[in-house]
């Protein structure tokens, strides 16, 4: 019996790119645990701390995406060599100063917003609220967390734009 009223054909879609998302959330999650690993120099303690908490958020994802698609009835995808075959995200060597640990997981960022909005595009496409509302609440959390990420790597002499926006 379906207890959704969603059809299999506008479904396929938005689990294809559900997959993909769970692919790049999983290299993600490697590289931030080699990085909170290897971190080293003067910014340890807020690096080593940082990642924990971005790694430890992207595995309660991790089982959230995946939770989504057998809540959509399909089996979600479940080998690493599948992930590292699918995933835009890509590992790295782990032996990087902290700025470059930084702007890498910036760039991972990229690649995620960028997968959530694929997800988003099809989900809407199939009238699949669920999905709309868990992705859109990650695309909320991860753009504070690179706002964060991102003015962590500038000079404390560095502004923002430097005109106001007047409703």
């Amino acid at each position: 019996m379906s207890y959704l009223n969603m059809k299999d054909e506008t479904l396929i879609p938005v689990v294809v790119e559900l997959n993909t998302l769970l692919a790049n959330y999983h290299v993600y999650y490697q590289k931030l645990r080699n990085f909170h690993w290897n971190i080293l120099g003067e910014n340890f303690f807020d690096l080593h701390n940082k990642f924990e908490e971005l790694y430890s958020d992207a595995r309660t994802k991790i089982d959230e995406i995946a939770e989504r698609i057998l809540t959509l009835r399909y089996h979600p995808m479940s080998k690493m060599s599948d992930y590292l075959d699918i995933s835009k995200i890509k590992e790295v060597s782990p032996l990087k100063s902290d700025k470059d640990m930084v702007k890498e997981i910036l760039n991972d960022h990229k690649i995620l917003l960028n997968q959530m909005n694929n997800v988003t595009t099809k989900a809407n496409k199939a009238s699949d609220e669920g999905t709309v509302d868990l992705i859109g609440a990650y695309i909320r959390e991860m753009e504070k967390s690179s706002w964060m990420l991102n003015a962590w790597t500038k000079k404390t002499s560095e502004t923002l734009k430097d005109t106001m926006v007047e409703a």
